[in-house]
């Protein structure tokens, strides 16, 4: 007899990673600092390809008492003007290093609070990154907005600069849930924002939410939905709270009685896809919906879907540069990652421009394994003649332990197992398919390192 959710959920419930990457950011070392990535930048510049830039605006003006997020919590904005002066001298150094040869067709300006700025600051710092880099006109041009804090003027001046898609932070409606968690936001703030954005012709907007938040009931989280939907964003993003205080003090705060057990927080989930399927979207990955005809989905129809730092999309690229306060960047497979302290990286942008803490240098076996967890994370399936082509092994010999360890997640109805590779068949799970592939989770075992699987 097949389990039910809520036993599956009792079985399978446990800390894992996310994989934003592979390895995770945990594997990050400061042996690998600024000299690897002056060699990378210049080797970088002599490739042809497209090229991804995420920029890393950390500040908010106070702090949501969920957030997982590296941000600068003042309400001194002038510390947001230092910080773009040693931005620039950041981007100069980079871009002085790999050159114009390549194009960039996504741009991403991520936060913290990326409209903290004023919308002359928001001038200054496309300007540099315009003067310093070939933007290309088709690129991917978004930005992450809180509706709180954005005005009319933001959004003219970022549609003016060229950002396509934006990206709004709405977590949940109910004022309950939003007292819990110290972000009150009305409805008329998410659609004032949305309304404005389609006026001035954005080509996407994407709403985010969050399930599992202290306080959240189904029946809330369910009046949530239908409010979102109606307003008709083009992607949404069902995000699962990640409590990990042990990271982010600032959750110790939270109530942890008030939160949702993993059985309710499954079935908030389901009541997700439930509700968006019925109302026209199609789930994406592990935890994003749009509509039939957005990019995203006809990525997941065909299998083409991909992630990186920035999240899902359809533009693969060797190579993305971060940029900005902890940010992260990815070239060709090698992980940099910048100073994570304001003071720090503002000292190192001020001597040399270049800003990287750490990194990590992939194996051939990291290479082989990121990509068997990108293609489960995207597209839910591992096709096993593609694997062997690609990295030229025999799949049943390279993973004979995890093909194992693959069989009792088969017998509860996880995966599916057969001549043609792993399929995913239960969402709620795929990071617990994910980590049987994962070399390095036995390290962190009885560490507190991850939020849970549900």
């Amino acid at each position: 007899m097949p389990l039910t959710t809520a036993e599956l959920v009792r079985r399978y419930d446990r800390p894992g990673p996310r994989y934003t990457s592979y390895p995770t950011a945990l594997e990050l070392h400061e042996g690998l600092g600024v000299d690897a990535y002056r060699e990378a930048l210049e080797q970088a510049g002599r490739r042809d390809g497209p090229l991804s830039l995420y920029v890393h605006l950390p500040f908010c003006e106070e702090r949501c008492l969920f957030c997982g997020c590296h941000v600068v919590v003042t309400r001194h904005h002038e510390v947001a003007e230092r910080y773009l002066g040693f931005l620039e001298k950041e981007i100069t150094a980079v871009s002085a290093l790999l050159g114009r040869g390549r194009r960039v067709t996504q741009l991403h300006w991520g936060g913290g609070t990326p409209t903290y700025l004023s919308p002359d600051q928001m001038r200054r710092l496309f300007g540099a990154l315009r003067q310093r880099f070939a933007i290309d006109p088709d690129a991917e041009i978004a930005i992450e907005v809180d509706p709180r804090v954005t005005t009319p003027e933001h959004l003219e001046t970022l549609r003016e600069l060229g950002f396509n898609r934006l990206s709004a932070g709405v977590q949940d409606f109910s004022p309950v849930v939003q007292e819990a968690i110290g972000r009150h936001q009305t409805y008329a703030q998410a659609e004032a924002l949305a309304v404005k954005a389609r006026a001035l012709g954005f080509t996407s907007l994407n709403l985010d939410l969050v399930y599992g938040l202290p306080r959240q009931t189904a029946a809330s989280f369910e009046e949530t939905l239908r409010t979102v939907t109606g307003l008709r964003p083009d992607r949404l993003a069902i995000y699962s709270y990640a409590h990990v205080p042990w990271l982010k003090g600032h959750q110790r705060k939270i109530d942890t009685e008030e939160l949702p057990q993993a059985e309710t927080k499954a079935a908030l989930l389901s009541s997700a896809v439930r509700m968006l399927t019925a109302a026209g979207y199609v789930p994406i990955g592990m935890d994003h919906f749009a509509l039939p005809d957005d990019e995203l989905a006809r990525a997941a129809r065909e299998g083409g879907l991909w992630r990186n730092f920035m999240g899902y999309t359809v533009r693969r690229g060797n190579d993305l540069l971060g940029l900005g306060l902890s940010a992260i960047g990815d070239i060709d497979g090698t992980f940099f990652q910048n100073h994570r302290k304001l003071h720090a990286y503002e000292r190192a942008a001020a001597e040399g421009g270049l800003t990287t803490e750490r990194g990590y240098a992939p194996t051939p076996d990291d290479r082989l394994r990121r990509h068997v967890i990108t293609e489960l994370m995207c597209n839910f399936r591992l096709d096993r003649a593609d694997v062997e082509r690609r990295f030229g092994i025999r799949f049943d010999e390279a993973f004979a332990r995890e093909l194992g360890e693959l069989g009792p997640l088969a017998e509860d109805g996880l995966v599916r197992i057969d001549a043609k590779g792993v399929t995913v068949l239960e969402r709620l799970f795929v990071r617990n398919v994910c980590m049987v592939f994962d070399a390095y989770l036995g390290r962190h075992r009885g560490r507190p390192r991850w939020s849970r699987t549900v």
